[in-house]
């Protein structure tokens, strides 16, 4: 597995200084890379790190998720908060029903079979939005409106809605009787009990690094490690009661940073430094999910379902910025921010298929092939047009 590690973090390296010469986001790069040396290309791999892939890829998420919250101050969220609201939920909902809908007319598929494709497909990918985001917040791109941080709220709960609303109709799939007003407060509580448990991780690791002299590192693998475990409580719990876990995650570096600016500042700057390795882990590993042959089982219709997905999408990032302040091109940006998929797809796009839903290796394949056609679209979107649709500061 040291090998596999090494090869990794050299490739990824390489291809990103590679394609940020060209002004392209690295991690495309780093997305081929892993298709590449993965089990569905060259298969350099070994089975050892493949079968803690998952795992890594939650740690990198968490680590950028802590940046994140280390980046959102009570002054920027102000103002923000029913937007942000909106574009959690609405831009995901319409897009999901559109595919759901349309899959009937060109698949043949039934209501719920379309559901649990289409909210597969509905979730945003907070790994390739949350990085791009902090960068924009860094240069001071946007920051005038708060952009970035509205796109960085919405996108990180959007996946609480596409997930649940997948469950729902996978349970329905399976014949158990599911209450929808149920599901829409499990949602709520999920939401609640995240930032809740954020909140008191923050305040009590506030309480300890004031008490304790730690060093700014130590802090950080303390950080690391309950962000870890409040993830994988919503794993333990997810039987019982839904936990937005990652959501959690974010909140506690808001709480610091609101609590102790000097300690937030100073440990955002560390895991900066983390995420450079992280961020390899993440992307390749991610690429390493991605079976080419199988998105070539979508087809032309699972193109077609995916672009009249993104239509539902950017229609409902549309509806939800009505009354906000943001002009015409910045409205454009948030449609191309919500464009990537990547981290979702590659975690549930199987798991109908593992299940027995008939039409589960479609399924499958069309949320590889969202991975294909969204991330790099999305990816190069954000990159390209943010100082042309976005205020430079």
């Amino acid at each position: 597995m040291a090998v596999d590690l090494a090869i990794i973090i050299l490739l990824g390296l390489f291809v990103n200084a590679v394609l940020e010469k060209i002004n392209l986001p690295g991690l495309l790069g780093m997305l081929v890379v892993g298709v590449v040396i993965g089990p569905y290309g060259l298969n350099i791999l070994s089975t050892d790190i493949l079968s803690i892939s998952a795992d890594l890829r939650r740690i990198a998420l968490i680590i950028i998720l802590l940046r994140a919250g280390l980046g959102i101050n009570k002054k920027s969220l102000s103002g923000i908060g029913k937007t942000a609201i909106k574009l959690s939920c609405i831009p995901g909902l319409i897009e999901g029903f559109f595919i759901a809908f349309a899959s009937i007319r060109f698949l043949s598929f039934s209501f719920i079979q379309g559901g649990i494709l289409g909210f597969i497909i509905a979730a945003v990918s907070p790994a390739v939005v949350v990085p791009q985001m902090l960068n924009l917040m860094e240069n001071r791109i946007g920051t005038n409106k708060n952009i970035p941080t509205l796109i960085l709220a919405g996108a990180s709960i959007d996946d609480v809605f596409a997930i649940t609303i997948f469950s729902t109709f996978l349970g329905l799939y399976s014949g158990k009787q599911v209450n929808i007003g149920i599901k829409i407060l499990e949602i709520s509580l999920a939401i609640i009990l995240g930032i809740a448990i954020g909140v008191m991780t923050g305040l009590i690791l506030i309480k300890l690094f004031k008490k304790y002299p730690i060093r700014d590192t130590k802090k950080v693998l303390i950080i690391l490690g309950l962000g870890i475990l409040i993830s994988a409580l919503e794993d333990l719990l997810k039987n019982r009661v839904q936990l937005a876990g990652l959501l959690g995650v974010m909140t506690i570096g808001f709480i610091i940073l609101e609590k102790s600016p000097d300690i937030g500042k100073r440990l955002a700057v560390k895991l900066n430094k983390v995420w450079v390795f992280a961020e390899i882990l993440l992307f390749v590993l991610v690429g390493s999910e991605v079976n080419i042959g199988v998105a070539a089982g979508g087809g032309k219709v699972g193109i077609i379902l995916i672009l009249l997905g993104l239509l539902g999408r950017s229609i409902g990032v549309l509806i939800s910025l009505i009354g906000s302040a943001l002009n015409f091109k910045e409205r454009v940006f948030c449609v191309i921010s919500y464009v990537p998929k990547a981290t979702v797809q590659a975690a549930i796009g199987s798991i109908p298929l593992s299940l027995g839903v008939a039409s589960g290796d479609l399924i499958l394949a069309i949320s590889v092939l969202s991975i294909i056609i969204t991330a790099p679209i999305g990816a190069i979107g954000i990159s390209k047009f943010a100082k042309t649709l976005l205020v430079v500061e």
